[in-house]
């Protein structure tokens, strides 16, 4: 396993311990519910490897 794999996988446990629901981008349904963590969002510079959304709003990116 690569140390990012390694790294996603803590960064997916972490998220779902907050509360976050976890989804790949490709199931996409920001009404899930208020806090939703999505893998391989695409942006302008590529994916990020999470954007969080609050409401479906992004707040934040994850990096791994």
């Amino acid at each position: 396993m690569t140390p990012e794999a390694k790294a996603r996988e803590l960064i997916d446990q972490k998220l779902e311990q907050a509360g976050w629901i976890l989804q790949d981008v490709k199931q996409l349904d920001l009404s899930a519910g208020p806090g939703v963590a999505v893998r391989e969002y695409p942006t302008d510079t590529g994916p990020a490897d999470y954007v969080l959304f609050v409401n479906r709003q992004p707040v934040g990116v994850i990096e791994a």
